[in-house]
């Protein structure tokens, strides 16, 4: 993005927060570590456990197996992590931490060991501060930032939880940059969770410095407090994407708090949310209808979904609630969320979600498996506490154009430092009347839809010519808000069959918005 546009940009930054969407500035750019391109998702001990005596070596192994006896590991499940307790009170004297004998009485790179021998990963916790969060006082590693990473690294740690207790008023972003450091020069690649519980607002900072951020405070199992999470997490769809991730705390499926609709409510709005699937719950003891959402591939196919896009909040009307994620094979995931006593109807539109016009949509219930057609309405009746979620597709499918694949005219590039594009980036024109970006689009063709973002106050407007004549002038492409922040333009046309140079050329000295893709409607 040029000097004009990050300049425009910072002017251009807005708050929504009564739909639940908030947008802001741009997310500073993200750590390059190379990890957790999709949210990461496994086990942590902490919702079912706690401190208690079950959380031990045996309780870990356990996980191990069932991730791998049953299915869990080929749903994507990657990580069996623990959490505080697992150290002794005091280090040794040497200054390093050691494994509390009683639990782990094999040491933790022999359960790392084991665990990678599952084809897993392995996860640790400490915290940001002198002590742990326990109140036994567990040392935590501020102060032993290198010291810890390399330990943790000798012990093949493949996931750090960074915790925020006991941190002495030591500035937050100092804290967690100082670990960050210590990872990168420990030799090992550790993903970095950042468990500050979103007290300093971590997405405005973190995503060089972690992986994943807390958003909020600690998740328990009732509906009260998860419905709170996601309410809490859902306007800050701007700052997620591939290596850099919202994280409103565990799952709580399988640990009894809650009804089966609002299990399936959690599983589906932390998916559409773009949010880490961490189990919570101790699997040697879920039912198998618990095994069965945490299972649901469809669903966590929109989490792991490489485009890495958080929903947006289309409408929130008294707890009535219509989320959209855009997908990278163009389709939409639309979730209908019921937060409500009583059953409601709630409804949206193909349209509202910038999927593109088509005939017919196909809408597939991503619980049920049903499958129906619709001409563009999007309605369900849905029980209290419950979410009816789709995948709409269009149907007859759409061709995808992406932007690199686009010709542009001199001082145009091809740019990825905006988190949430398709493909591999996006066409970032010069700033100038006539500066243009072209696409060879096959035919037939009948409408056409633009990816874009556009962070300044001001629409960019262009015209659209098709080989060579302009078959729409000045046709705006309105502000997203956020450079991070993407919508569509949909413009309806008749292309036969055959090849079509269609070409966007902006009319004022702005440019053209920043350009994502073109999707060709048969």
């Amino acid at each position: 993005m040029s000097t004009l546009r990050r300049l425009a940009s910072a002017a251009a930054a807005l708050a929504l927060a009564a739909s639940g969407l908030v947008l802001g500035s741009p997310t500073a750019s993200a750590l390059e570590n190379g990890l957790l391109r999709t949210p990461p998702m496994g086990f942590n001990n902490w919702n079912s456990t706690q401190c208690r005596a079950e959380f031990d070596e045996a309780m870990i192994k356990g996980i191990a197996d069932i991730f791998v006896g049953k299915g869990l590991k080929d749903a994507g499940y990657t990580y069996v992590n623990i959490d505080d307790c697992w150290a002794l009170p005091s280090r040794n004297s040497a200054g390093n931490l050691v494994p509390d004998p009683a639990r782990f009485p094999s040491g933790i790179k022999a359960l790392a060991d084991y665990v990678h021998g599952k084809g897993l990963k392995f996860g640790i916790y400490t915290s940001a501060g002198t002590k742990t969060c326990n109140k036994a006082g567990f040392p935590g590693a501020l102060g032993h930032e290198q010291q810890d990473a390399n330990l943790f690294a000798s012990w093949g740690v493949d996931y750090l939880k960074y915790d925020n207790c006991n941190n002495q008023g030591v500035d937050a972003q100092q804290r967690y940059k100082a670990m960050r450091d210590a990872l990168a020069k420990s030799g090992r690649p550790i993903a970095y969770s950042i468990c500050e519980w979103g007290q300093n607002q971590p997405w405005t900072w973190a995503a060089p410095v972690g992986n994943l951020w807390r958003t909020t405070g600690d998740i328990s199992d009732k509906w009260s407090s998860m419905i709170g999470k996601a309410q809490a997490n859902r306007g800050l769809a701007q700052y997620a994407g591939p290596g850099h991730w919202n994280d409103p705390d565990m799952l709580e499926v399988g640990n009894g708090g809650m009804t089966a609709a609002e299990y399936r409510t959690h599983f589906s709005l932390w998916a559409m949310m773009a949010a880490p699937l961490l189990i919570g719950s101790d699997l040697r003891k879920v039912s198998d209808d618990n095994f069965a959402i945490l299972k649901n591939t469809d669903v966590i196919a929109l989490d792991q979904d490489p485009l890495g896009k958080q929903a947006t909040v289309l409408s929130a009307n008294a707890g009535l609630v219509v989320y959209s994620k855009v997908l990278a094979d163009g389709d939409r995931a639309v979730a209908l969320s019921n937060e409500t006593t009583a059953t409601a109807t709630i409804g949206t539109t193909a349209s509202a979600t910038g999927i593109g016009s088509a005939s017919t949509y196909t809408l597939k219930d991503l619980w049920s498996k049903a499958t129906r057609t619709t001409t563009g309405t999007i309605s369900a009746s849905v029980p209290s506490h419950a979410t009816v979620l789709y995948r709409v597709s269009r149907a007859g499918g759409s061709t995808r154009y992406e932007a690199e694949s686009a010709s542009l005219s001199a001082g145009g590039t091809i740019d990825a430092n905006h988190a949430g594009y398709s493909g591999t980036g996006f066409a970032n024109g010069a700033n100038a009347v006539g500066s243009y970006v072209e696409w060879q689009v096959t035919g037939p063709v009948s409408a056409l839809t633009f990816g874009y973002a556009n962070g300044t106050a001001a629409a960019r407007p262009v015209d659209i010519s098709v080989d060579g004549t302009v078959v729409a002038t000045a046709v705006p492409f309105p502000a997203t808000g956020a450079w991070t922040t993407w919508s569509t333009v949909v413009r309806p046309i008749a292309l036969p069959a055959g090849a079509h140079a269609v070409r966007l050329t902006a009319t004022t000295a702005d440019g053209p918005a920043n350009l994502d893709y073109l999707d060709g409607s048969p």
